[in-house]
Order: structure tokens, then C-alpha cells, then sequence
């Protein structure tokens, strides 16, 4: 039998009566990589079971399709004929997708020059309207919110509860993945603060364990670590370029009733786990995704975390060619030879 999409799969556990059209792109089931040579790089000889959640895989690229179905499947329940939202890119992405296949009007509103390529792209592939405004995501997120105050729109952005809901089923997949039970530690990126506040929902509801959560701030983006806004945000991980994120408080009770921690890390050390990550497990993620694998990194080396024994997983949000442009400006550039058995073979016997 095919993946039925994350509502249909997890009914039971979400708040859509069975009569409920589901407006679906079959999101969800993501694999769960065992990530051996990667947990032997981050700590040597601890016995770290480290497990990659790769989002990427998603239908739109990213973790927002679990959350897009559910908040646009409402909205159609509801009689929305318009969706809306501000977003740095992947919101703005699954939005259309899923606007796009529920036969709505799509608005989303980006920061200018402040969205990846790979992300702009979808958005104008699906059909959506692309308004680029001269201001910050947050900026753009507080014009959206008063529109919808006037005018009957629906707005998708994570403020929406049902995002919510579909996003904590991300929770029920890496319990069911790992046999039944939950991780030591669940790290994850941080920027507007729906996802770490729904997987913790998602393990509350679930019944089979609480992880300790680990959620990582790119260090120029890092609202919840200094307790204050951040008026311009900056980070190439442009994901999570956010000052003033919508599930704040939410995100911080999650943090402290799991005992966790929230930790800001430098935009080197997101490239160097991003990094890693292609080159010893061959998962491609966008730059953001590897935050919290930095995040985990950073912990064991403080020794903050101990990962004797534990098991971690690190939830990749997004697909590595959302942001295509950041890859290629960190790689070495293509060897150039003649084309010329010689010369290849010459090149063969180089040292690497």
C-alpha cells in the first residue's frame, strides 16, 4: 500500500473529522538515516547512535509540507479562496504547492534579495504571486498578520495552529522509525519556532518517550539564546535569518520542560556540519538544515552533552538544492582537462 500523506496516516492523532477532504502531495515518511561515520566524527569512540530525520525528501523539499497539508486543508474546509504568507522561503514554496493542488490564490510576501534561489524558483513554478518587500522577515510577517485582520485571507505562516498539527507528526515517524521509542536527544534548527514546538506536542501526544530537545540559532539569528529581538538578522543559513520568531514563548516552555538547551552557533561552524554531512553520510541538505547537527557538535565538545551510549537525531529541514548558490560559492571549482584519455589518466595518479 502507497503513503497515504501524514493526515491520513495519523488520523487518530489530529483533529480532522473523517468526512474531511485532505488536500495532500503524500508528505511525510521521510527516511531515518543511521548516520555511523558521521556520529564517530562528532564523538570519537562514544558509541553515539546519531540518526539523520531528512526532511529534504519532502514533496516541496522541506519539513513544511507536514504542516502545509494540514493548515490547507482547513482552510478549504473553511471556504478560504486565498492563502497568505511571509516567509524566507520554504513556507513560501509549500504554500504554493499545496495552494496550487487545492486550486487557491496564493500570496507570499519575501524579503528582498533575502530568499535562495532554489526556494524563489518553486514559488514561481507553482503559480504563486511573489511580492518582495523592502524589509526584514519579520517585517514582512507583521504586514501579513494585519491583512488577514481585514480582509478574508487565510494565513499559513506557523502562527496558524494547524501548521502545528501537522508538523508534530514528524514526532510519530522517528518514534515508529526507532522501533517504538524516543531519542535521547532530538536536535533541530531554530528559527520561527514552530518546529521544535510542535515535535515536542508530537512526543507528548505519542506516549513513548520524551527526548531532551537541542535547538540551534545560526549566531547572527539567535532571539531565544540573548532573551531579546534581534532588529536585523544575519546568517547565510537564510532559513532560519529570523529575529523575532512567532512561537517564542512555546519554544522555550518546550525547551524547559524537556530539559533541554538552545544554543547559538557561528555560520562557520553550520558549513563545517554541513559539510560533514555530504561528505561522509552523502546527504545533501540546504545550509540551515545542518544547525542542529552543528548545534550537537558544539554541546559534546563543551561537554555539555554527554553521548555515551545516546541516541541523537538530528532533523535536516530542507533539501540541499533549495539553496543551490551557497553550495557551488563552497566548493572548489570543476577540474577543466582536454579531452584526452592521457590527461585523465594523468590527472588519475594525482594525489587527492
Amino acid at each position: 500500500m502507497s503513503w497515504p500523506g501524514v493526515i491520513s496516516a495519523y488520523r487518530a492523532y489530529l483533529p480532522f473529522a473523517e468526512s474531511t477532504p485532505i488536500v495532500s502531495l503524500n508528505e511525510g515518511n521521510t527516511p531515518l538515516i543511521r548516520a555511523d561515520r558521521l556520529a564517530e566524527a562528532l564523538a570519537p569512540g562514544a558509541g553515539l547512535q546519531l540518526y539523520l530525520k531528512y526532511e529534504g525528501l519532502n514533496p516541496t523539499g522541506s519539513f513544511k509540507d507536514r504542516g502545509m497539508t494540514a493548515a490547507i486543508t482547513q482552510a478549504v474546509h473553511e471556504g478560504a479562496r486565498t492563502v497568505i504568507c511571509a516567509s524566507t522561503g520554504n513556507t513560501a514554496a509549500s504554500a504554493a504547492a499545496y495552494a496550487a493542488r487545492a486550486g487557491l490564490r496564493c500570496l507570499v510576501l519575501v524579503p528582498q534579495g533575502k530568499i535562495a534561489l532554489g526556494k524563489l524558483a518553486a514559488c514561481l513554478a507553482y503559480g504563486a504571486e511573489v511580492i518582495s518587500i523592502d524589509g526584514s522577515f519579520d517585517d514582512a510577517l507583521a504586514l501579513v498578520r494585519e491583512l488577514v485582520q481585514r480582509h478574508p485571507i487565510a494565513l499559513v505562516n506557523s502562527v496558524n495552529p494547524w501548521r502545528l498539527e501537522g508538523q508534530k507528526t514528524g514526532a510519530f515517524e522517528i518514534v515508529d522509525q526507532l522501533g517504538g521509542r524516543a531519542p535521547d536527544w532530538h536536535c533541530l534548527p531554530v528559527g520561527n519556532a514552530g518546529n521544535i514546538s510542535a515535535y515536542w506536542l508530537g512526543y507528548q501526544q505519542y506516549g513513548r518517550g520524551l527526548p531532551r530537545l537541542l535547538g540551534g540559532q545560526a549566531a547572527g539569528a539567535a532571539p531565544l539564546v540573548h532573551g531579546r529581538v534581534i532588529e536585523r538578522p544575519e546568517t547565510l543559513a537564510t532559513a532560519i535569518r529570523i529575529g523575532n520568531p512567532a512561537r517564542w514563548q512555546q519554544a522555550l516552555q518546550a525547551l524547559d520542560a524537556s530539559g533541554g538547551i538552545v544554543t547559538a552557533v557561528t555560520d562557520a561552524a553550520i558549513l563545517a556540519a554541513w559539510r560533514l554531512l555530504a561528505r561522509l553520510e552523502g546527504v545533501f541538505v540546504e545550509p540551515a538544515s545542518a544547525t542542529g547537527v552543528a548545534a550537537l557538535q558544539q554541546q559534546i565538545a563543551l561537554g555539555e552533552i554527554d553521548p555515551a551510549g545516546q541516541t541523537a537525531v538530528c532533523v535536516l529541514t530542507g533539501h540541499g538544492l533549495k539553496d543551490p548558490d551557497t553550495a557551488v560559492q563552497q566548493a572548489a571549482p570543476p577540474h577543466r582537462l582536454p579531452a584526452d584519455l592521457a590527461a585523465l589518466e594523468g590527472y588519475l595518479g594525482r594525489e587527492t
